[in-house]
């Protein structure tokens, strides 16, 4: 009789740490080789789970852990929404959505960072999103604090920690 080891995904299998991964751009790499194919793309997006700041996929009762390196999904552009003082972001994994303006946030460094997806995870604004929308930020004159203007509306770009 030939004894069996645990497969791939078995709970405690110390194989699945780090085998999937996010990088800052929000590219998917399994096992340092990037994921391109459209339909795993899909697939892994639409599985992904946040448990506070840690992430993993859930497959039934599976989960396999995810490192993601800065954020798990990048604001690739941003462009106007169908209503006045609205904007659309265009996200890393194809979908877009309207910007909740009340979550953009500057971290230490100033990149800026909102939440998508109904809140449930973080996005990093990648460099050309935060151009186009730049031009919409101005300094608030009574506090000097940095304005994102959409319309009538002042939302003052809080810092993060």
């Amino acid at each position: 009789m030939t004894a069996t080891t645990p497969g791939a995904g078995a709970a405690g299998d110390p194989g699945l740490s780090g085998a999937l991964r996010i990088d800052r751009e929000g590219a998917w790499h399994h096992e340092g080789v990037e994921v391109t194919h459209p339909g795993v793309l899909r697939n892994l997006y639409a599985n992904l789970r946040a448990d506070g700041e840690a992430y993993h996929l859930q497959a039934g009762p599976l989960r396999v852990p995810v490192h993601v390196d800065d954020a798990p999904f990048v604001v690739m552009r941003v462009e106007p929404g169908p209503e006045p003082g609205a904007v659309l972001v265009h996200l890393s994994d194809g979908s877009h959505e309207q910007l909740d303006a009340g979550t953009l946030v500057l971290d230490r460094r100033g990149i800026p960072y909102c939440r998508v997806k109904d809140g449930r995870f973080r996005a990093r604004l990648s460099v050309s999103a935060w151009l186009q929308l730049a031009a919409d930020v101005a300094v608030d004159p009574g506090s000097g604090e940095p304005v994102l203007v959409l319309g009538d509306r002042r939302i003052v770009l809080r810092r993060s920690e």
